[in-house]
Order: structure tokens, then C-alpha cells, then sequence
């Protein structure tokens, strides 16, 4: 009989503001953990398979079916196929990482490096919501008293003259004291974007996540290389599956930025192999969390801590849900750090 078996369950997260993007708005979100439990010693290993709405590409309808399929495998077979899981990545990323912590101790220590122990900030952005202008006008100020250097934008809800304005205020205000990052979530027309995109680049703007809607690869190749602005490309990865198709992708658009969210992608292993091909090609990467509760957030500040990055990275969602499992994770100065006083608490998710 196998002495480690796999589990699931699943919580809702509620936000603590609406957290609104030119997609739509969310008030809460459902994340399911995998658990993998040693009987004899009752020691765990958790990993989170956390799903957006109308963003990943796992259908939803199968999804918890699929959870259950996969831990009963593991059960009776004692292995765990990722290749079978191509078209579900956030459960992908969640049976790793559940398998990680569990290889290591079930510490929650998904890799052993310096982030893990303590001793290495990363870098983060201070993320800006849509809301009113005025309110965003002061989430930035909040941000930069908070010690953020780099601070990124959601933009695409509003009047584009009335953003460009707002932005140019806060540029006003601030001079360049800090990083501008924009994220349009693809809400720029191809006819319309390349014109916004010159507007905005007179306010000394870092970079804009994508402009325009996933799946238009010749027009976002053209707004690559006509821009002023550097631009990263997003949901754009998602559903890129084999080494081809990600290879042609990125000789095709060739964008400065490749933004990459474990969840969406398929886990680190995907992830990984998107590096290596942008390296190859001198294309630049962050990475950025997905919504995730502080399970899949501390696992990917884990991973990037490894590679030790100077990029401030989109890690600062530690705070956006009221009931948000407590953790040693802690923002402070711009930067994310694990707290080794700190505990974690799981509250009543796996009862």
C-alpha cells in the first residue's frame, strides 16, 4: 500500500476591493490545494491550482473532475504524467509545487535558496487597480510612500485622453522618480494602438503589457517594432504549448518583454523552457503572479529568487484577499521577503 497519497480542496478567496482590470471585475476567486500527505508520518506537501475566470485557458467545467482524476493516479499509481495536463496548467503548477514542498520537507520550502532562508528581497512593483482616476491618482501615492520604486499601471477602462491625462499628472508630481510599467490587458485596438502607444511614450514609461488582444501575432509583431514604448507580451503565452509554436511565436512578434505567470503557463517547467528560448533570443522576462493565495505566491518567489533577479517582479498580491492564508511573506520597501519568524496558518482549508 502507497503511504502517500494525494488530496484536494478547495476555498474562496474574497477580495478586499473590487479588483477591477478592462476585463471585468472580481469580488472573490476559487483556488483548489493539493495535498500530499505522508500517513505513517503525517507530514504534507501543498500546492494551489488557482483558476481566472475568463484568463486560463483549464476548462472549468472539468476542473475539479480533473484534480480528482489526477490525484487518483497518483494513489494508485504513485506518479505524476505533467505531460497529460498540457490543456489544464493551473493544475499542472499546483501538483508540482505540492510535490516540491512535499520533496523538501513540507516546509513550504518549494526550492532551497536564498529567498526560502531569509536573505533574499526580491524586488517588486507596487500594482496599481482600475478605479476612479482620482482613486488610482492616490493608489500611486500610496505606493511610492510605501518605498516602491517601480510602480505598474492597469490602463483600458477609461477614456484614453482622460488616462493619458491622469498619467501625465502623476509624472507631473512625481517627475522620474520611479519606474512607470502600464498594463492594457489588451485593450488598445491594432487600428488605435500604435497612435496611444506615441502619446504615452512622451511620459517616460518603462514598458506596456499587452496592447492589444492575444492571438494577432502579425499586428502585435508590427506594434513590437514600431513602438517607442518596449512592449511585454502576456496572455499572449498562454495556450503556447509546444517548443515549436513558442519558438515561431517569438520569432514572430519578437517583443522586448515576455511576462510569465506559472498558473497560466503549465508550472516551472514550462516556464523555464520560455526562458531559455526568449535568452536565446536576447527577449527580457518578469514574472508575475496570478491571483494566487500566499500557497502559489510563496512558491513563485521562491523560483524567481533562485534566479536572482534586478527586475522588479509582480509579486505584491500578497494583501488583496481579506481571508488570505497567513503566511511568513511580507512586502516591505518595495520588496518581498520571507520572514523566518513568521508561521503559516491554514486555517480550516484542509478540515
Amino acid at each position: 500500500m502507497n503511504n502517500v497519497i494525494a488530496s484536494y480542496y478547495q476555498n474562496d478567496f474574497i477580495f478586499a476591493f473590487p479588483a477591477k482590470t478592462s476585463r471585468n471585475t472580481l469580488f472573490e476567486k476559487k483556488s483548489w490545494f493539493i495535498k500530499i500527505t505522508d500517513i505513517l508520518t503525517n507530514y504534507f506537501g501543498i500546492g494551489e491550482c488557482s483558476f481566472i475566470e475568463g484568463l486560463s485557458i483549464d476548462n472549468p467545467f472539468l476542473f475539479e473532475e480533473k484534480i480528482k482524476e489526477v490525484c487518483e493516479i497518483f494513489n494508485h499509481e504513485g506518479v505524476f504524467d505533467q505531460n497529460t495536463l498540457q490543456k489544464f496548467p493551473a493544475i499542472s503548477f499546483g501538483f508540482q509545487t505540492a510535490l516540491l514542498d512535499f520533496q523538501n520537507g513540507g516546509l513550504k520550502k518549494i526550492f532551497d535558496n536564498d529567498f526560502f532562508s531569509g536573505n533574499l528581497p526580491v524586488p517588486i512593483n507596487g500594482l496599481v487597480w482600475i478605479d476612479s482616476l482620482f482613486n488610482m491618482k492616490k493608489q500611486v501615492r500610496e505606493k511610492l510612500s510605501e518605498g516602491f520604486n517601480c510602480i505598474k499601471v492597469k490602463v483600458g477602462a477609461h477614456d484614453f485622453n482622460e488616462e493619458y491625462k491622469f498619467l501625465k499628472e502623476i509624472r507631473k508630481e512625481f517627475g522620474n522618480q520611479f519606474t512607470l510599467r502600464l498594463d492594457a490587458n489588451g485593450a488598445f485596438s491594432p487600428v488605435s494602438a500604435l497612435e496611444k502607444i506615441k502619446y504615452l511614450s512622451e511620459l517616460n514609461i518603462h514598458s506596456i503589457e499587452q496592447p492589444i488582444k492575444a492571438g494577432q501575432w502579425d499586428e502585435m509583431s508590427r506594434l513590437c517594432e514600431l513602438s517607442p514604448i518596449d512592449i511585454a507580451l502576456d496572455e499572449e503565452l498562454i495556450g503556447v504549448y509546444t517548443e515549436t509554436e513558442k519558438v515561431r511565436l517569438l520569432n514572430t512578434i519578437k517583443p522586448e518583454y515576455l511576462i510569465l505567470k506559472p498558473s497560466l503557463l503549465g508550472g516551472f517547467l514550462a516556464c523555464d523552457n520560455w526562458v531559455a528560448n526568449a535568452e536565446k533570443m536576447g527577449i527580457k522576462w518578469w514574472v508575475t503572479s496570478a491571483l494566487e493565495s500566499n500557497i502559489g505566491l510563496n512558491a513563485i518567489a521562491q523560483w524567481i529568487g533562485g534566479w536572482k533577479p534586478s527586475l522588479e517582479q509582480g509579486l505584491g498580491t500578497g494583501t488583496i484577499y481579506i481571508n488570505n492564508i497567513k503566511s511568513p511573506l511580507k512586502v516591505t520597501r518595495g520588496c518581498l521577503i520571507y520572514d523566518t519568524n513568521a508561521h503559516w496558518e491554514f486555517f480550516n482549508i484542509f478540515e
